[in-house]
C-alpha cells in the first residue's frame, strides 16, 4: 500500500493522542482539498521552487529527459517514469518523492514506536487520506492487523464507496470521521467532482447500524455555509439514529494552494469564491445546528 505521510502526535484525527497513516488515492477532487498529493494512487514527485538553485542536477541526471529548466523553474514532462532519480540527486531537495510502498510490517513497525503515549492518552491509530475506502482490501488488512494488536482504530472516509465497503471497513474499525460537504447534489458534484446520494446513503446506513461515528463539515464561506445548506444537513442529521450527534466545524483554510504549486497545478483554477467563515457565521451556524439536537465543536 502506497502511504503519503505518517503524522504522529495528532490530536484531531480521533480521540486521545494518535498515528494518522495518509493513504495514497481519492475519487473526490474538492476545489479547496488541503491534501491533493492524495490524489494520485501511486507515488509522484513534488516540486518546491523556492528551494531550487538553478543547477540543473536533477535535468541532467533524468534517465528520460523528462526534466527542463525553464523560467519558472523545473519543469516535468509526461514521459516521467517515476523512478526518482532527480529527487536523489537534488542537493536541496526542492524535489522529493511523495508517496512510499509500506508492508504490513514496515507499517506496524512505525506505529508501534508510540504505543505507550496512545495507550496513555486513550488515542490511537486514524486512516486517512485520500480516502482510505478506495482501497478496500489493504484498509480492512490493515484495520484487522491493528485490531490484533490491540490499537483503537478511526477511520477518516468521504463514505464515497459500494455500501458493501462501508460496511465492512465500518466493522473493522471503533470510530468514523465522516465528511459532509453539500446537501445539494449538482453543488456536490461540481465542487467535489461527484454528486452525494451515495455518501448520504451510506451515512444512513451506518447510522442504522449503531456503528459510532463523527460528522464533519468543511465550513468554506461561498460553498456551504449559507443558511440554506446548513439547515438542510441539519435536518437530515436530526432523523439519523444516531447515538452521538457531534459535528465537527472545520474553519476553510488555503493550506492546499502551495501543494497545487508543488504539484505544478493551479489552485482553484475557476477561481470559485472561497473563504474562511467569519465569526458571525460560525455562531450562525453552530445556532442552527443545535436548534436541531446537535452538539458542535468548531474545529478538531
Amino acid at each position: 500500500m502506497y502511504i503519503f505521510d505518517i503524522k504522529r502526535y495528532a490530536i484531531n484525527d480521533g480521540p486521545g493522542i494518535r498515528t494518522t497513516l495518509f493513504l495514497k488515492g481519492c475519487p473526490l477532487r474538492c476545489v479547496w482539498c488541503h491534501n491533493p498529493e492524495g490524489w494520485t494512487p501511486r507515488p509522484q514527485v513534488l516540486y518546491k521552487k523556492s528551494k531550487c538553485i538553478g543547477c540543473r542536477t536533477c535535468v541532467e541526471a533524468c534517465p528520460q529527459h523528462a526534466l527542463e529548466l525553464s523560467p519558472d523553474g523545473i519543469r516535468m514532462a509526461e514521459n516521467c517514469t517515476l523512478c526518482g532519480m532527480c529527487t536523489e540527486v537534488c542537493p536541496t531537495t526542492a524535489l522529493e518523492m511523495c508517496g512510499g510502498e509500506y508492508t504490513m510490517e514496515e507499517l506496524m513497525e512505525e506505529v508501534e514506536k508510540e504505543r505507550t503515549i496512545m495507550e496513555d492518552s486513550g488515542g490511537g491509530v486514524t486512516l486517512c487520506g485520500g480516502e482510505p475506502l478506495m482501497h478496500r482490501d489493504h484498509t480492512l488488512e490493515l484495520l484487522r492487523e491493528l485490531g490484533r494488536r490491540g490499537f483503537h482504530r478511526t477511520v477518516d472516509t468521504t463514505l464515497y464507496a459500494s455500501q458493501e465497503t462501508v460496511m465492512k471497513v465500518a466493522g473493522e474499525c471503533e470510530l468514523m470521521l465522516v465528511d459532509i460537504k453539500l446537501m445539494d447534489s449538482e453543488k456536490h458534484r461540481r465542487y467535489t467532482g461527484v454528486p452525494n446520494e451515495q455518501i448520504l446513503q451510506n451515512i444512513c446506513h451506518i447510522a442504522e447500524a449503531d456503528k459510532d461515528f463523527f460528522i464533519r463539515i468543511p465550513l468554506i464561506e461561498g460553498i456551504n455555509a449559507d443558511e440554506e445548506n446548513i439547515e438542510a444537513t441539519a435536518c437530515f442529521l436530526e432523523k439519523l439514529p444516531w447515538q452521538r450527534k457531534t459535528v465537527n466545524l472545520l474553519p476553510y483554510h488555503d493550506v492546499g494552494k502551495d501543494k497545487h504549486r508543488r504539484m505544478w497545478n493551479t489552485y482553484n483554477p475557476e477561481s470559485i469564491p472561497m473563504d474562511t467563515p467569519s465569526e458571525e457565521t460560525l455562531k450562525r451556524c453552530t445556532a442552527q445546528l443545535e436548534r436541531h439536537g446537535l452538539q458542535v465543536i468548531i474545529g478538531g
